[in-house]
């Protein structure tokens, strides 16, 4: 596995890739790169040298699409400058908008259709774009090597799997990323050794929905692996080496998950479980397959098992026919969980989802700017009282490199997945330190050494 960032080779073309929404967008376009540096390109991270120019894209939200729009308007620009300047949107929202994106950029490529990238390239020409968005029901991209991006070398994204069959009635995954698909278990936790093995100290295992991955022997069905499974392979890797794994759905995450969680130390504990409503009746209208009283009681199982346990979550405001009430539901539920953090967004209607076509979006635009402040708000309190529990604990802290706002501090996350700041005394990235929380933001915990 290549886990260098590349240098530029100026006698090889040059690919730049800007990346936008979701840690699997990440994985992605480190794939890509693996994929185009293969056939010969090399990575260039001054879009104004690049020969390709690639922008992986995501399609969860409007905002979001928007924003490509006013990116193809500036790669355009470097066009004008170097004509042979190929721009290629990749991703979700080139599976979703595929012949109207055409129209603008030289290529179109879906999630499953990475492997053809080098020859799509090759077939680009003034008069002639190339698109490939077919969906696949075999696609993991299993034996490809990433080339990593990230800048520490301590922390890595692992994909386990692709795809979704939840069909939430406002979310285009399905549409965009296909069915899912499980990935042999075997490739995942040779990925994870040879990443360790070069210096890294933490994965992360990525899945729209981790907790239904499962992965089938053809040949023996006692060798089956579920996700409680795998999570065990990966952890007996080494104990030096910290397992995290997002994203878990609440009607799937199961009690073998959370008691696998506890008997491993480096397994993370932190859960990011999207609640999405704290209603009953917006639930069943968004087809989450789970209601209030489910929910709440997977989060005393967590609880109850691993007391410390992180959890985060997602939260819509505004969705179609939301009432009062079911806002309030929202939140009473965050505060009887006290999250330690969300995601928190208006809602957006996607085009082509179930929520699009069966149910009109009848929320304001400011009863939804409204409710989503409120959210805010009071997520900013728990998040303050989440943290405030912490203060006098003792945490294991994983580094990541000098504060933001003072270099002579250190930051990383505990287990928790909660940002730790502290004195540095010359430590890198990928130590682990030991820490005692003296106070805190809603942020962060500020910390003093104690060994």
């Amino acid at each position: 596995m290549n886990n260098i960032r590349p240098l530029t080779d100026p006698s090889k073309p040059k690919v730049y890739i800007e990346t936008y929404g979701c840690q699997m967008n990440v994985n992605d376009s480190e794939v890509i790169l693996s994929i185009l540096q293969d056939a010969g390109y090399v990575l260039t991270e001054d879009i104004a040298q690049a020969d390709v120019i690639l922008a992986n894209t995501c399609s969860i939200r409007d905002n979001a699409e928007q924003r490509i729009w006013g990116r193809i308007d500036q790669f355009k620009l470097q066009k004008r400058n170097r004509q042979n300047v190929i721009i290629g949107i990749v991703g979700c929202m080139a599976e979703r908008l595929k012949d109207k994106l055409l129209e603008t950029v030289d290529l179109v490529a879906g999630p499953d259709s990475y492997r053809t990238l080098p020859e799509m390239l090759k077939a680009v020409a003034p008069d002639r774009p190339q698109i490939n968005v077919l969906l696949s029901h075999e696609e993991t991209y299993a034996e490809i090597s990433p080339v990593r991006l990230d800048r520490n070398g301590v922390s890595a994204f692992i994909s386990i799997m692709r795809g979704c069959n939840n069909v939430c009635s406002y979310c285009v995954v399905p549409y965009t990323r296909g069915a899912e698909r499980s990935r042999d278990p075997h490739t995942i936790v040779r990925e994870a050794e040879t990443l360790f093995a070069n210096g890294y100290k933490e994965v992360t295992l990525l899945g729209q929905n981790v907790d239904s991955y499962y992965w089938k022997d053809e040949e023996n069905s006692n060798r089956n692996v579920n996700f409680a499974q795998l999570l065990e392979m990966v952890a007996k890797i080494s104990p030096e080496l910290r397992v995290r794994f997002s994203t878990s759905h609440p009607k799937d995450i199961s009690d073998e998950v959370i008691y696998t969680m506890a008997m491993y130390e480096n397994i993370c504990k932190h859960i990011h479980l999207p609640v999405q409503s704290g209603s009953s009746i917006m639930l069943e209208k968004m087809r989450r397959k789970y209601n209030r009283e489910w929910y709440l009681e997977r989060v005393r199982k967590i609880r109850s098992v691993i007391p410390d346990c992180g959890i985060t979550t997602d939260v819509i405001a505004g969705f179609c026919g939301e009432t009062d009430q079911d806002h309030q539901d929202t939140l009473t539920l965050m505060e009887e969980v006290v999250f330690d953090s969300a995601f928190m967004f208006a809602y957006s209607e996607r085009p082509g989802t179930l929520a699009s076509r069966k149910y009109p979006d009848d929320i304001t635009y400011e009863l939804k700017t409204q409710r989503l402040n409120e959210i805010i708000a009071l997520q900013g309190r728990m998040s303050l009282k989440s943290n405030e529990k912490e203060i006098g604990r003792r945490l294991k802290v994983l580094v990541e490199g000098p504060s933001k706002k003072n270099p002579e501090e250190l930051c990383g996350r505990a287990s928790s997945n909660k940002m730790c700041v502290f004195p540095s005394r010359g430590e890198k990235a990928g130590d682990y330190c030991e820490v005692e929380v003296v106070s805190a933001t809603s942020a962060t915990l500020l910390c003093k050494r104690i060994d």
